[in-house]
């Protein structure tokens, strides 16, 4: 089992309902699932780029990512309806936390002039996005072998009610929240 999926049900759960002053445990908050997204606009032009980009992603995450394909065509970007544009993987139970334990100890410390993630990057049900520039700040992914560098989005699903028992869940299980800045004066 995971450190963090035992440090949840040990440390995190109390914590919570002492932070939210609720009894009941199963009206906390919990983590559902974490989708982590790539966006491929580029692979319409070179197949090698999605292939690249799919097992990259495989490598990240532990799991056989989907391929995503264009819902309607847009002649301004050339793309037609069907064409494959993206991939991604829904990471649930076990994979789930052992991803955000690497993501969090891991992959966001290697971000370069990383300061903490964005605290309002929240969408009002307690869900939380973030985007990262590039694959190479998780260490399963060899820089000699990337040709070209892929960022990706990393959807946080909770079972939150609203963004304040969403942020106080992800604070507990270690996300680097951005501090706001002193007032001068």
């Amino acid at each position: 089992m995971s450190k963090l999926r035992d440090e949840y049900k040990s440390r995190i759960v109390p914590a919570l309902s002492e932070r939210l002053g609720r009894k009941n445990v199963l009206s906390l908050p919990k983590l559902q699932k974490i989708v982590v997204s790539m966006g491929l606009g580029a692979a319409r032009d070179d197949r090698k780029i999605l292939q690249q980009a799919v097992s990259e992603l495989a490598l990240i995450t532990g799991q056989k990512p989907q391929i995503c394909r264009a819902r309607k065509s847009v002649s301004q970007f050339r793309l037609r309806q069907g064409m494959e544009v993206g991939a991604r993987v829904t990471l649930r139970g076990q994979r789930m936390y052992e991803f955000l334990e690497r993501l969090i100890n891991l992959a966001l410390p290697r971000v370069r002039d990383f300061r903490g993630i964005n605290p309002k990057a929240f969408d009002g049900s307690g869900n939380y996005n973030m985007g990262l520039n590039e694959q190479l700040v998780f260490p399963e992914i060899n820089p000699d072998s990337v040709k070209h560098q892929q960022g990706m989005n990393i959807t946080f699903v909770t079972s939150a009610q609203n963004d304040e028992e969403g942020r106080a869940l992800l604070e507990e299980l270690g996300m680097p929240f951005r501090k706001p800045a002193a007032a001068k004066g």
